[in-house]
C-alpha cells in the first residue's frame, strides 16, 4: 500500500482537536472521511502533533496509506475537494517510504502562539490570537523565557492529564518579538522542541504574560520550574492564540 505523506493546514475553532472522537468534529476525522470519498473503507491516518481543540495548523504533517498509487497533486486537489467546506487544505502530498512515519520519524516541532495587545475587540483576527487588553513589557517577557530553555523537568508547565511517561524535555528555543500586526501589536512566541508536553506552550505563554504585564518576577519563572508543581504555573492561557507551524525531518519530504 502506498505511503503519502500530508501537510496540513486548518482553523482549529470548529474542531475538538486534530485526535478522532466518537461524537464531537475532528481533524482527523475529516480528512478520513475525505480520503472515504476516494477509497470507500475505513482510514486511519497519524500526525505529527495532536493538537488541542481550538488550535490552529499551518504546517501539521500527517501519513496515509492507500490502495492507489495516487499522484500526489492530484491526490492533495482531491482531497481538498471532498473537505470542503471544512477549514482543512492540504497544502502539499508527497509519496513516502512505507516505514516513514508522521510522529515516530519527526526530529522536532515548531510552534507559534500569536497575543494580541489592544484594549478595541478584535474583528478580523478574533479567534486567531489571544486578546489581551494591555502592553507587555518584551525585555522583561524575554528574561523570563531564558529561564525555560534547555533541558528540564517540566512538571509545572503540563496538564494534570498529561499523558506523556516523563515530564523532562529540551525546549530549543523560545523566541519571542514584538510585530505590527495586522490589528495591533502582538507579542509572537516561537518555539521549537522534539517534542511538547499536553498544554505546555499554553502554560509556558500564560506565565510569560504575567511577567510582561509586572505581576510576576523574571526569576519568579525559574523558581516555578524549580518547584516541579503544577500549582506553581501561572494561568494557562486560551488555545486560539497557538499554531502548530511546523515539523522537522531528517529528510524534509516537503523539501526546504
Amino acid at each position: 500500500m502506498p505511503r503519502f505523506a500530508l501537510q496540513v493546514e486548518y482553523h482549529g475553532a470548529p474542531f475538538a482537536g486534530w485526535q478522532r472522537q466518537a461524537d464531537q468534529p475532528s481533524v482527523q476525522g475529516a480528512i478520513e472521511a475525505a480520503l472515504a470519498r476516494l477509497e470507500p473503507g475505513a482510514h486511519t491516518i497519524a500526525a505529527a502533533g495532536r493538537t488541542d481543540a481550538g488550535v490552529h495548523a499551518t504546517g501539521q504533517v500527517a501519513h496515509c496509506d492507500l490502495v492507489k498509487d495516487w499522484d500526489p497533486f492530484r491526490l492533495s486537489e482531491a482531497l481538498n475537494y471532498h473537505l470542503k467546506p471544512e477549514p482543512v487544505a492540504i497544502r502539499a502530498c508527497v509519496r513516502v517510504s512505507d516505514d516513514w512515519h508522521a510522529r515516530f520519524s519527526a526530529m522536532e516541532r515548531r510552534y507559534l502562539f500569536r497575543l494580541l495587545m489592544r484594549r478595541a475587540p478584535a474583528t478580523h483576527d478574533a479567534g486567531l490570537v489571544w486578546q489581551v487588553p494591555h502592553e507587555l513589557d518584551l525585555d522583561l517577557v524575554r528574561q523570563g523565557a531564558e529561564h525555560l530553555v534547555g533541558h528540564h523537568d517540566f512538571t509545572t508547565f503540563r496538564s494534570v492529564i498529561c499523558q506523556a511517561k516523563s515530564p523532562v524535555k529540551t525546549l530549543d528555543e523560545i523566541r519571542v518579538e514584538r510585530v505590527e500586526g495586522f490589528s495591533g501589536p502582538e507579542l509572537r512566541f516561537h518555539l521549537r522542541a522534539r517534542s511538547f508536553l499536553h498544554n505546555q506552550v499554553r502554560s509556558i505563554v500564560g506565565t510569560l504574560e504575567r511577567v510582561g504585564a509586572g505581576s510576576w518576577a523574571p526569576e519568579r519563572v525559574r523558581e516555578a520550574l524549580e518547584a516541579k508543581n503544577r500549582a506553581a504555573c501561572g494561568p494557562v492561557c486560551p488555545p486560539q492564540g497557538l499554531y502548530l507551524v511546523g515539523v522537522g525531518y531528517p529528510d524534509a519530504p516537503f523539501g526546504g
